[in-house]
């Protein structure tokens, strides 16, 4: 039976229709790409911020997790301190969003000083955390930490030091709207130092490697550990930080590292990746998303793990 010209029309749009969605993926699952049973937390690290005007310290993070259907929020806790008096600021923060929208559970997701920030949470308030992922953080200690303390205490610069790192955090949070947030520049060096990680570690395990540069439970009281890291230093000739690394990276040798942070250091949980072609800037997109010109992507390094934690009903 032939079919009149109109309704030849209507049928042709419609395989034409039938086609172009059989080959694009609709827009509902792209939307819910990254749509967490659970909002997700982005922690920052040492001099570190939520927002400084339209620049985000995860640099094109919270956009891109959200456009993926994901509820998201960036914490505000002080840029130096240690890890007991920011992880009590960050708890501080989750119970409010709590007690305003209702939420009961958070993955975290902290780079560097933000995931051991984060690991204290989870240790005295497991209640509240899905999951906790820790980006290029040192579990460990860092050697970085541990070389400014020897040197400004053998050339007696302590007290300078950390005048000038207590000015820069005290700008930054006025800057970044958190001015309230206390400042001590000391107390997060000795927080990010090898003794310090050892003695935070002792008193809060949940997470930790089962053998020396191995992984650790994935599970514990509840609560999903996961890590990632780099060991990229110099990346980017156009991006002013990779000198800094670059000095910093001279405290670890021989040793695999992202010019803060060695790549055994960054085991937490259930190692996902140690060896990103990162350094420690490229790891939250920055500066700017510049990067190594072969090296993964950290928006689509996020957004894959937003849906694993999504597949993983977190």
């Amino acid at each position: 039976m032939s079919l009149k010209p109109l309704a030849w029309l209507r049928h042709l749009a419609g395989l034409t229709t039938l086609a172009v969605a059989l080959a694009t993926p609709s827009l509902a699952q792209a939307d819910t790409y990254t749509q967490t049973r659970h909002p997700v937390v982005l922690v920052h690290g040492l001099l570190g911020f939520d927002a400084l005007g339209p620049v985000q310290y995860f640099y094109g993070v919270p956009r891109t997790l959200r456009d993926g259907g994901a509820t998201v929020f960036t914490a505000s806790v002080s840029q130096s301190n240690s890890t007991e008096v920011r992880g009590e600021q960050l708890l501080r923060e989750l119970q409010g969003l709590q007690a305003r929208y209702g939420y009961q559970k958070f993955n975290l997701i902290g780079h560097s000083h933000g995931g051991n920030t984060a690991r204290y949470v989870a240790a005295v308030a497991p209640q509240l955390v899905a999951s906790v992922t820790t980006m290029g953080t040192p579990h460990q200690g860092s050697k970085v930490a541990d070389g400014i303390q020897g040197l400004t205490m053998a050339t007696g610069t302590t007290g300078a030091a950390a005048a000038l790192v207590n000015g820069l955090s005290s700008l930054i949070a006025t800057l970044s709207g958190s001015a309230g947030n206390p400042q001590n520049a000391l107390a997060s060096l000795q927080s990010l130092s090898t003794a310090g990680a050892q003695d935070f570690n002792r008193r809060f395990p949940q997470g930790a490697p089962t053998q020396a540069c191995g992984s650790g439970p994935s599970l514990v009281n509840g609560v999903r550990y996961y890590s990632m890291g780099g060991t990229a230093v110099l990346t980017n000739v156009l991006d002013a930080g990779d000198a800094l690394l670059g000095a910093g990276s001279l405290f670890f040798g021989f040793e695999a590292n992202d010019g803060l942070v060695s790549r055994c250091s960054n085991h937490w949980g259930q190692v996902l990746r140690d060896d990103y072609a990162w350094n420690h800037i490229d790891e939250i997109n920055h500066v700017f998303g510049l990067r190594g010109l072969f090296s993964s992507d950290p928006i689509a390094v996020y957004r894959a793990h937003a849906n694993r934690l999504k597949l993983a009903g977190l």
